[in-house]
């Protein structure tokens, strides 16, 4: 099946949906660009059915699940717009056409754009929040998978130089296991632009099970990450099924970590600033 045929294929399997079904057919044919930029839990709302409908809609589609039906969407919509340009199917600004410089400007823009957008969505009782948790945690274990994983890794290195009790695990077996074991004490702080990676969505149900308290960095406000979430603190951003690892979506998110960092130090000066010394002491012989 060429790309641009995917909207065609809906239109062909029509008489084959359910009812439910056939509303989120009819959303996503009246407003497909729309629909790439929803989680799951959005598009289900939008079409007053539950998510699971949207499941199914995909599994009758014959797709493995949202994400996939997201990219062939998104490629069915950039071959109708422009099937010469792949720049243009990949970020939906930059062209061809453009020079460096225009690369640039658009680049810088972009990102500009996220850390405002971020700025915009801040919640600053949630965060507030997030930093009480913090102190008053045993444990910290920051989680993520993909490019997610390396803003939970950068959040460990910032953190471990000012407190002991930051942990983070690159498998994501080795993930769940740590969320399974720990304690009410202990606090989960998952990183997921979607809010719907398997193996995230895990890692927050163990969490929870285990009676730790569960902070989400998210881009969707009602996503199946959200539901088992304490506090939800949104980035900003939109990342299409074609850019996952944008580095927009990371710097969005590193906003929020770097913020929530200077909160945490300043609550907790004294100890904090103490372990900085003590951090920075242990590697000065190591730099000429």
């Amino acid at each position: 099946m060429a790309n641009g045929e995917f909207l065609l294929k809906i239109n062909s399997r029509y008489n084959l949906f359910t009812k439910a079904e056939k509303k989120v057919a009819d959303y996503v044919l009246q407003d497909p660009k729309r629909v790439l930029f929803l989680s799951i839990t959005d598009l289900a709302e939008a079409c007053e059915v539950g998510d699971t409908s949207v499941f199914r809609f995909c599994k009758t589609m014959q797709l493995q699940g949202y994400q996939e039906f997201k990219m062939l969407l998104s490629l069915s919509i950039s071959d109708e717009e422009d099937s010469s340009s792949i720049t243009t199917m990949l970020s939906g600004k930059i062209t061809q056409e453009d020079t460096i410089e225009d690369v640039a400007k658009k680049v810088l823009q972009t990102n500009i754009n996220a850390l405002n957008e971020t700025y915009s969505l801040l919640n600053f009782e949630e965060l507030s929040l997030t930093i009480d948790y913090m102190i008053g945690a045993g444990q910290i274990y920051f989680f993520g998978v993909g490019s997610s994983l390396l803003t939970a890794m950068d959040a460990v290195d910032k953190f471990v130089r000012i407190t002991p009790k930051v942990h983070n695990y690159a498998d994501a077996h080795l993930q769940a296991m740590a969320a399974s074991i720990l304690s009410p004490e202990d606090l989960a702080f998952i990183i997921s632009y979607s809010g719907a990676t398997k193996d995230t969505i895990q890692v927050a149900q163990q969490a929870k099970k285990a009676g730790a308290r569960v902070v989400c960095i998210t881009r969707f406000a009602k996503s199946p990450l959200t539901a088992y979430s304490d506090v939800v603190i949104l980035c900003g951003t939109n990342e299409g099924p074609l850019q996952g690892g944008s580095t927009s979506a990371r710097i969005s998110q590193m906003l929020l970590i770097d913020l929530i960092y200077m909160e945490y130090f300043k609550r907790t000066y004294e100890k904090s600033s103490a372990n900085k010394q003590k951090t920075s002491g242990a590697v000065l012989k190591k730099l000429y």
